[in-house]
């Protein structure tokens, strides 16, 4: 959810795509890489997946494992020597799927949130489709509708989309957490911040789109009660 590790690009660029970089260690099957544009998935969404390219070889990048400051990403097959210089490259029309498709919830849940002071209690993202779970009661079709209209408006407005890093005390002073439960470690200093121009700041670690008319337009395909105070929203995108 936050973070400015500067080897980690994707919290930085979401559109580098492919990036020259370096093997600095080697353990079996994984690597860790001097930069990586590889998210390794979290908060519902989705890990990239995509290929280490060298020299003489090539292999998938197939997962991702944190420990403590490393990042290592599992690879198919031999990996590349420690010291061996490597394009990394994201498979990208799935990386860029997922993204329209977070941004889109961060919109719905923006929305939910300014309409109903909603908040959310779980979510998945795939490339294909989104859900999202709120803390309320009351969904029924008029609301859906209504959620559905101010998400598509914010959208076809063409607000453009930026990253920020804010300190610990900015992010304790601003109303930046749209889960029903604070989901920002508390060791963190640095918080990093996505927000929509003019509409809704949310601290987050994924990937997303640069202006909100590349969501393209949303549609609610399903809603279900998924217990007391406790709805569900699926949704999905036009091409």
């Amino acid at each position: 959810m936050s973070g400015t590790d500067d080897a980690l690009i994707y919290l930085r660029d979401a559109y580098a795509a492919e990036v020259e970089t370096v093997v600095t260690e080697i353990d079996g099957v994984r690597v860790t890489l001097g930069e990586t544009p590889f998210y390794p998935g979290g908060g519902g969404q989705p890990a990239d997946h995509g290929v280490l390219r060298w020299t003489g070889g090539e292999a998938a990048v197939t997962g991702h494992e944190r420990a403590g400051e490393r990042l290592w990403h599992q690879v198919e097959g031999a990996a590349p020597p420690a010291g061996t210089a490597v394009r990394a490259a994201l498979d990208w029309p799935y990386r860029y799927a997922v993204m329209r498709h977070h941004t889109a919830v961060h919109v719905l849940s923006g929305v939910v949130y300014h309409l109903f002071r909603a908040t959310v209690t779980g979510g998945q993202i795939y490339p294909d489709r989104a859900r999202m779970d709120f803390a309320l009661a009351d969904l029924n079709p008029g609301r859906v509708a209504a959620i559905e209209g101010e998400a598509n408006r914010v959208i076809a407005e063409g607000r453009p989309i930026s990253v920020r890093f804010v300190s610990r005390e900015e992010f304790e002073r601003h109303d930046l957490v749209r889960t029903a439960k604070n989901l920002v470690p508390a060791h963190l200093t640095t918080i990093r911040v996505v927000e929509i121009e003019g509409f809704d700041a949310q601290a987050d670690g994924g990937t997303h789109v640069r202006n909100t008319r590349e969501i393209g337009a949303l549609r609610v395909t399903k809603t279900e009660n998924k217990g007391k105070s406790n709805r569900r929203l699926e949704i999905a995108l036009s091409a």
